[in-house]
């Protein structure tokens, strides 16, 4: 049609199921249908994006009434939009073992309470477990002539124990996300363990404050190679200027052992077998020996600001592809988990994550570890909680002075712009020279 330049349609049907379970009591349990399209639409006027609920496929007079309706709604750039060239391409989805969505509703709650049951025990005054399954069909067309289907399924479950003692409050927490199928059955022991964290985190002291040798294990390396690399790797914030990465690509900002990646077509649980653009999939390393590398696009931040690729716009159902990691983390190294924790030799061990914060544009970030572990002559000693882990990306980045030689990935859910997406983030056991660690007590 006269005046625009470019138009895609992405089209989602599917299921959504969830249960919730507190205390014993399954508060909610059921399954939601969506049926939601998003057409987006480029002219000299900018980009015009229209949701359409209930969409039934169209051709000919209709859809050309659909786009004129979402070029109506274009708001004016000061500048031309480009888009960079990109490849197109669809990996294929990984096979799932057990389709969830042929489990019966009341089989999957009767298995999450078995679950949740497992986490009540002596101390523990609270108790909650939740399950979240997701099957999407997925059709992607755009005017260039590219069209991709497929089908997703992704599934997972949540249970959190929580342990008293004379007013002091503590939580244990598991979790299990997977692509690969139905995931709730044999997992009692997600709930024992939810609760033994939780009741031994009622003894454990808070660490003295300070710059300390850390040991990070691979959830909360991840997190950090997500939270304080990946955001300040993404192509919008570099064109916002909303990046300490901004500008220094072939700068070396960490020790030559450090490889820092986004692989979308990796199968972890933030798998896309194409990107909401409909463009291919590929592997980016942003970080490569030390070396910022490459940045992650979708194809209007690769026309502006170049140094990687596209094949990183992701997006909720009917909503306008953003932006967004996938499955990332820190590249493996050589070192045995017993060579780091005796290099490390006096400092402290952090497990998982609590959530935190991080601001790319400045470049700092804060971290709360589950809890962690004193080490004392390269050896675990005393448990510890209420610990976090701070500091400035690009310091902290040329602290990491040994990498393990086994990578873990963990799934999870990031949030941009009003969207969360499945991600997943992982890392070997890391080594981190002057950590600066927040807490107060233990000497």
């Amino acid at each position: 049609m006269q005046g625009i330049t470019y138009f895609d349609l992405r089209h989602v049907t599917g299921e959504s199921t969830h249960i919730d379970i507190d205390n014993s009591v399954v508060e909610s349990a059921g399954t939601s249908f969506a049926n939601i399209a998003v057409l987006r639409v480029l002219s000299g006027h900018g980009w015009g994006i229209l949701q359409i609920d209930n969409y039934t496929p169209c051709k000919g007079k209709k859809f050309e009434d659909l786009l004129e309706r979402a070029g109506r709604l274009a708001g004016i750039t000061q500048e031309k939009v480009v888009l960079g060239d990109a490849p197109s391409g669809i990996l294929p989805v990984p096979p799932v073992k057990e389709d969830p969505s042929e489990i019966p509703l009341e089989e999957k709650s009767t298995l999450l309470a078995a679950i949740e049951k497992e986490a009540r025990s002596p101390g523990i005054v609270n108790t909650r477990a939740n399950y979240v399954e997701r099957v999407e069909n997925v059709h992607f067309s755009d005017s260039s002539g590219n069209e991709f289907s497929y089908r997703m399924t992704r599934s997972g479950f949540n249970v959190l124990a929580v342990a008293s003692r004379n007013g002091d409050l503590q939580m244990g927490y598991e979790r299990e996300h997977s692509i690969h199928g139905f995931n709730l059955r044999h997992q009692e022991e997600s709930g024992k363990k939810a609760a033994k964290t939780a009741l031994a985190l009622l003894d454990a002291g808070a660490p003295k404050g300070g710059k300390l040798r850390a040991v990070l294990d691979p959830e909360l390396a991840g997190v950090f190679a997500h939270e304080a690399v990946g955001h300040a790797s993404e192509g919008d914030l570099i064109c916002e200027g909303n990046s300490v990465l901004k500008g220094r690509t072939g700068e070396k900002i960490g020790n030559e052992i450090l490889t820092i990646v986004d692989d979308p077509g990796l199968r972890e649980f933030g798998f896309d077998p194409v990107d909401a653009e409909g463009v291919a999939v590929s592997r980016t390393e942003i970080v490569r020996k030390g070396v910022i590398n490459a940045f992650l696009h979708n194809r209007e931040s690769l026309a502006s600001v170049g140094n990687g690729s596209a094949g990183h716009a992701r997006a909720m159902p009917g909503e306008p592809p953003l932006v967004r990691m996938s499955n990332t983390f820190i590249e493996a190294g050589d070192a045995t988990e017993e060579e780091i924790f005796a290099e490390c030799k006096n400092g402290i061990f952090l497990k998982g994550s609590r959530g935190g914060q991080v601001d790319p544009g400045r470049g700092v970030f804060q971290f709360n570890a589950e809890y962690g572990y004193l080490i004392e002559n390269g050896e675990c000693t005393r448990m510890v909680r209420d610990v976090s882990l701070s500091g400035e990306i690009l310091k902290t980045l040329h602290g990491i002075i040994l990498c393990g030689n086994k990578r873990v990935m963990s799934p999870g859910y990031c949030g941009k712009g009003g969207q969360s997406v499945p991600v997943s983030d992982g890392a070997p056991h890391i080594l981190l020279n002057d950590a600066v660690v927040g807490g107060s007590g233990l000497d």
